[in-house]
C-alpha cells in the first residue's frame, strides 16, 4: 500500500488537510450550469446541487472548462483517470489503485475515498472484512469487536456498457464531493464508510464510444433515427455480454472486478446502468435465486425503499424498484457480490446514449406488464408519456440515487457488517445441517482438461476445492461444503430448478449447472467418504498432463470429444506431423479394450513431441507400432474464417475469443470480403456464429442511408478501427455478396452456421432443404436439456453417447421435408416426432395382418426427461426436431446448428460439436 500514500508526503495535500477546517463556499457557476442543462426542475434534486468551491482541488468545472453533464461533452478514458489522479495529489482523501489491464492494453483503475484518518489503515479495515467474510477464522467473542473496528467498503462500478455514457462522468463529480463536501451528510459518508469508484470499468469500450458519439450520433438531433447508438466493438471480444462474464470470469473487466472483490470484501456493490425511464432500483420480481440469503433479499427491499424515499422527499418522477428484472441468474459481474454474501444492487437511468438532449417517447415503454407511465404500488410518481431529457437530467438521478445509497450505508453501517458476517455464518449453519457434504470431482473424466478447468473456475469463484493426496481415492478432487461460499458451490453443481409457473418471463438464461456444461462428472456425497487427513487445500490452479502408454510411433487418442484434440492437430502439424481419423472401431495391438469410431491418430511426432503434446493438451495417448488398417482419413486442416455483421458482433466476439483461447487459428472477415469474391481459394471453412434478425437484416446489416460511415483508425478517432475495420459499415453484403457465400459452397467449402444464423442462410436460399419451423407456444429460455444423437457414425458426432446434455435457448427452428431426415444429425430429445413414428395400422392394397396379442406386453421404458436444469414451457413442442443438421450443397457442406455450442464461452460440453466438423470438414459426406 506504500504507492497509495505518498501523496501524504506532497505540500499540496498539507495545503489541502489546513483547508478541511475552514468554512467553504459554494461554487455558484457550477450551480447554474447545472440548472440550465436541467430541462425541468422536477428533475433537479436539491442533493446534486451545492458543490464547493475549493481553493486547492479542482472541480470537473475548473479541470475540463465545463461541468459534469454539459450537452455534447465525454471524457475519454485518460481524461476521467488524471482528473482521479489530480484529486489523490491534491487531496487526502482519495487514493487510485490499478486492479487490471484491458485486452487492448488500457489499464482499469479505480479509487477509494474516505477520511484522512481512514485513508491510513485501509491495510486494517481490508483485514478486518476478511475476517468477517469467515466466520471460521475468528472466535464468537471476538466478532463485536471486530465489528467495531470495521467499516462498510461500498463498491460503485460505472461504465461497464459503452453506451451508457452516465456513470463515468457523474462518477467524476460525485468524487469531488465526497472529497471536498463539508455538509453533515457527506462528511457523514467520508467518516462512516470506504467508498471504491471503479468510474470506467471498461475503458476499451468506453472510449470507442466517446469516438463514436464524437464522429457519428453527436450530430443526431433524434434519438428514434435509425442509426447505431454505439460502435459495433465494446471490448475487444464482448459487447453487452460483458455484464455477463461473472460465470466464466474470462474477460479483463470481469477478472478486476473479481480482483478488487477479493481483495476488499465490499459490502456493498451497486452497479450504475442505463436503459430504464427514469431510474429503476434493483430489487427483482422474482424467482430469486436460491442461493442468496434471505438476509441479502431482504437488504435489497430495505436499500431500495430507503432510495425511493429518499429521491421522492426531493420530488423526483419516474422512480421504480421491482418491475424489470427477476433476480435468479448468477452471472452478471456485479453478482460477485451476492455470490459471496454482500449486497449487489444495480440501478438503471435513463441515458440518452450521449451528451444529447431528446424528446423521448415513453408511450409504449412496459415493465411487468405495466405502462412505465402508470401509477403502481412500485411507482407511485411516474413520468409522463413524453420528456424532454438531457444528459444533465440523467447526471442527477444517477447521483441523488448513489448518495442516497451511501447515506443509507453511512448510518447503518453496524447492521450491514453484522448481515454480511451473518450471512456467511448461515452457510457453515446450513452445510452442517444438510446435504450433501461434499461434491467429487473424480479423476476418471472423459476430458480431464475440462475437469481441471471446473476445478480451477471453483477456485476463480473462492470455492475451496480439495484434493485427495493419499488414500484409496487418490487424485480426486472434493468441495468440502462446510465453507463461506457454500450455497453459491452448492447452485453451480446442482440442477436449476425455475418454476414453469413463474408469471414474468426470465431476465437471462436459467440454468448454469457447471458439470453439464463442462461435461464433467460430478457426483455428491451425504456422507464424506474421505479421511479429512487424506484431504489437501488447493493453493493454486491443477492442470492435467496427459499420459502416454505403450511403444511405437503411432500416438492414438480414444476420442471421447475433448475439448483439445483439434487444437493439438493443429500444434502437430507445426511439427510435421500428420492426423489420421479412424472411422471404425478398432482394437488397438495388446490391447482388450475397444476404442470407438473417431479415434485420432498422430503421425510423424518423435517421442519428445508427443509428450510435449500430451502435456500442452492434457490429452491421454496410446503408443503403438502399427497404425491400424481400417476406414479411416487423413485430416487435412482447414483454412477458418469467422464472419461478422456490423450490426451485431456479441457472438462472433465470443467464437473468436473461443478460438483464441482454444488455439484454433482463423481469419476475421466481413462484408467486405464477401462482396471482393474468391473466398474458395482463401477458405475451406467460414463460421457464421448467432445473429439476430432475418435474412434481409443480414443482407442490408446497416442501413445505407446513414453511409459512407468509416470505421477506421485515425488520429482523431484513436480507439476505432479495431478489432475490425471497413471503409464503410453500411449496406451489408447485399445479393452480390450472399451470392459468393453460396459460390464458395458450390465449389467445396465448408459453411457452419449457428443458432439463428442457420435460419437466416434457410431465409436467404443458401440451404433449401431447411425451412423455419414455427412453434408459437415454445418458450425455451437458457436451460440444459437432453439431445439424442441420431448419426454416431457420423463424424460431427464422433466422441458422443447416444443420449447428452446441451445448453439451449430461445431461438429459431429448423426442419427438412421427411425424406431429408438423414440430414438430422442430432435431435431435442430422445422421442422422435410423431411422422417418424413407424405405422402399425392396416395398409389398403395390402393383405390384411391380423393383430398377434402379447400375452405379456412390456412395460414400455421411460423416456429420460427432456429438462435436465432449468425450465421449458411446452417442451413437447421441440421435442424430436433437429438440432444440427449435414446438408450437401453443390461440391460444399452447410452444417447448421440450431442452438450455439460456444455460447458465452459457457458450454464447453457442446463445443467439440464445432471441432468435430472442423476437423473432419472434407470427411463429412
Amino acid at each position: 500500500m506504500k504507492s497509495l500514500y505518498r501523496f501524504l508526503l506532497s505540500g499540496a495535500c498539507a495545503s489541502a488537510l489546513a483547508l478541511t477546517a475552514q468554512a467553504q463556499q459554494i461554487d455558484e457557476p457550477y450551480n447554474q450550469k447545472i440548472k440550465e442543462f436541467t430541462t425541468d426542475p422536477r428533475f433537479l434534486p436539491s442533493s446534486v446541487l451545492d458543490l464547493v468551491n475549493d481553493p486547492k482541488i479542482p472541480s470537473p468545472l475548473k479541470q475540463f472548462g465545463q461541468i459534469v453533464g454539459a450537452p455534447g461533452v465525454l471524457h475519454r478514458t485518460a481524461d476521467i483517470y488524471g482528473y482521479f489522479q489530480k484529486l489523490a495529489h491534491t487531496s487526502p482523501n482519495i487514493v487510485n489503485e490499478q486492479i487490471g489491464t484491458t485486452e487492448e492494453n488500457r489499464p482499469i483503475q479505480m479509487s477509494v475515498i474516505a477520511n484522512a484518518a481512514t485513508i491510513k489503515r485501509l491495510d486494517h479495515y481490508k483485514k478486518q472484512l476478511s475476517l468477517l467474510s469467515d466466520p471460521r477464522k475468528v472466535n464468537a467473542a471476538d466478532v463485536q469487536k471486530i465489528l467495531g473496528d470495521s467499516k462498510v467498503v461500498y463498491f460503485l462500478n460505472g461504465g461497464m456498457h459503452a453506451s451508457e455514457t452516465g456513470s463515468p462522468e457523474m462518477l467524476m463529480e460525485l468524487a469531488y464531493r465526497l472529497v471536498t463536501g463539508q455538509s453533515d451528510e457527506i462528511k457523514t459518508i467520508r467518516d462512516n464508510l470506504i467508498v471504491i469508484i471503479n468510474p470506467v470499468s471498461e475503458p476499451d469500450g468506453w472510449d470507442k464510444m466517446v469516438d463514436w458519439y464524437n464522429r457519428y450520433t453527436k450530430k443526431r438531433k433524434d434519438f428514434d433515427d435509425g442509426m447505431p447508438a454505439s460502435p459495433p466493438y465494446w471490448g475487444k471480444y464482448v459487447y453487452h455480454d460483458n455484464n455477463r462474464d461473472g460465470l466464466q470470469v474470462s474477460q479483463a473487466i470481469t477478472k478486476s472486478i473479481f480482483k478488487a472483490y477479493f481483495d476488499w470484501h465490499p459490502t456493498v456493490m451497486l452497479d450504475l446502468h442505463e436503459s430504464v425511464p427514469l431510474l429503476y432500483i434493483s430489487t427483482g420480481t422474482g424467482p430469486y435465486s436460491e442461493a442468496v440469503d434471505p438476509v441479502a433479499i431482504g437488504e435489497w427491499q430495505i436499500m431500495a425503499d430507503h432510495d425511493m424515499t429518499t429521491l421522492a422527499a426531493q420530488g423526483l418522477p419516474g422512480v421504480f424498484n421491482w418491475a424489470f428484472y427477476d433476480g435468479w441468474y448468477p452471472g452478471y459481474g456485479i453478482w460477485v457480490a451476492n455470490n459471496h454474501n454482500s449486497v449487489g444492487r444495480f440501478y438503471e437511468t435513463y441515458g440518452n446514449a450521449g451528451a444529447n438532449t431528446f424528446m423521448r417517447d415513453l408511450a409504449n415503454a412496459k415493465f411487468a406488464g405495466d405502462n412505465v407511465t402508470s401509477r403502481e404500488w412500485y411507482r407511485p410518481y411516474p413520468a409522463t408519456e413524453k420528456v424532454y431529457w438531457s444528459f444533465r437530467n440523467n447526471i442527477n438521478y444517477m447521483q441523488a440515487g448513489v448518495l442516497a445509497s451511501l447515506g443509507y450505508a453511512a448510518a447503518n453501517g453496524k447492521l450491514l457488517l453484522k448481515n454480511f458476517y451473518q450471512k456467511s455464518l448461515n452457510n457453515l449453519s446450513k452445510a452442517a445441517k444438510d446435504g450433501p457434504k461434499a461434491f467429487v470431482i473424480g479423476k476418471q473424466q472423459r476430458d480431464p482438461a475440462m475437469a481441471a478447468y471446473l476445478v480451477n473456475q471453483l477456485r476463480t469463484q473462492g470455492i475451496e476445492v480439495h484434493k485427495a493426496e493419499t488414500g484409496k481415492n487418490q487424485g480426486d478432487y472434493v468441495v468440502l461444503l462446510n465453507q463461506p461460499y457454500r450455497n453459491y458451490a452448492y447452485s453451480l453443481l446442482t440442477k436449476q430448478n425455475y418454476p414453469k409457473e413463474a408469471k414474468f418471463p426470465p431476465y437471462d438464461a436459467i440454468a448454469w449447472t457447471l458439470q453439464y456444461l463442462n461435461g464433467v462428472n460430478v457426483t455428491q456425497q451425504d456422507t464424506l467418504k474421505y479421511e479429512v487427513s487424506d484431504l489437501k487445500l488447493l493453493v493454486a490452479d491443477v492442470k492435467y498432463d496427459g499420459k502416454i502408454e505403450g511403444e511405437g510411433t503411432y500416438y492414438v487418442v480414444n476420442y471421447k470429444a475433448q475439448n483439445t484434440v483439434l487444437p493439438a492437430a493443429y500444434w502437430a502439424k507445426l511439427q510435421n506431423a500428420k492426423t489420421i481419423v479412424l472411422d471404425a472401431k478398432i482394437t488397438l495391438e495388446g490391447r482388450k479394450d475397444t476404442l470407438a469410431q473417431g479415434a485420432v491418430v498422430f503421425s510423424g511426432l518423435t517421442s519428445d513431441q508427443a509428450k510435449q503434446l500430451a502435456e500442452k493438451f492434457s490429452v491421454d495417448l496410446i503408443s503403438t507400432k502399427t497404425l491400424p488398417s481400417v476406414k479411416q482419413h487423413e485430416v487435412s486442416l482447414p483454412r477458418v474464417a469467422i464472419y461478422h455483421t456490423w450490426y451485431q458482433t456479441q457472438d462472433e466476439g465470443w467464437s473468436r475469443f473461443t478460438f483464441e483461447q482454444r488455439g484454433i487459428p482463423y481469419t476475421s472477415i466481413h462484408k467486405d470480403h464477401l462482396k471482393k469474391g474468391n473466398l474458395r481459394s482463401q477458405f475451406d471453412v467460414i463460421l457464421v456464429p448467432r445473429v439476430g434478425g432475418t435474412g434481409a437484416n443480414f443482407l442490408h446489416e446497416v442501413d445505407a442511408k446513414f453511409g459512407p460511415m468509416p470505421y477506421t483508425k485515425t488520429a482523431e478517432f484513436p480507439s476505432h478501427g479495431t478489432p475490425s475495420s471497413t471503409d464503410d459499415m453500411t449496406g451489408g453484403p447485399g445479393f452480390e455478396g450472399v451470392a459468393e457465400l453460396k459460390k464458395f459452397v458450390d465449389e467445396g467449402g465448408v459453411l457452419i452456421t449457428l443458432d439463428n444464423s442457420s435460419s437466416i442462410m434457410s431465409d436467404l436460399g443458401i440451404v433449401r432443404e431447411l425451412k423455419r419451423y414455427e412453434s408459437p407456444t415454445l418458450f425455451h429460455p437458457g436451460s440444459i436439456i437432453q439431445v439424442k444423437n441420431r448419426q454416431p457414425s457420423h463424424p460431427i458426432m464422433y466422441g458422443y453417447p447416444d443420449t447428452f446434455p446441451i445448453f439451449k435457448g430461445q431461438g429459431a427452428l429448423l426442419q427438412t421435408e421427411k425424406r431429408d431426415r438423414d440430414m438430422m444429425l442430432m435431435q431435442y430429445g430422445t422421442k422422435p416426432l410423431k411422422e417418424e413414428e413407424e405405422y402399425k395400422g392396416l395398409i389398403m392394397g395390402m393383405p390384411d395382418k391380423k393383430e398377434v396379442k402379447d400375452p405379456k406386453p412390456a412395460t414400455p421404458k421411460p423416456e429420460p426427461p427432456y429438462v435436465l436444469s432449468g425450465m421449458v414451457r411446452n417442451e413437447q413442442t421441440i421435442i424430436g426436431h433437429g438440432a444440427i443438421f449435414n446438408v450437401p450443397v453443390g461440391k460444399g457442406q452447410v452444417v447448421a446448428f440450431t442452438f450455439d455450442p460456444l455460447h458465452r464461452y459457457l458450454n464447453h460440453h457442446d463445443a467439440p460439436l464445432l471441432w468435430n466438423a472442423i476437423l473432419n470438414w472434407n470427411a463429412l459426406r
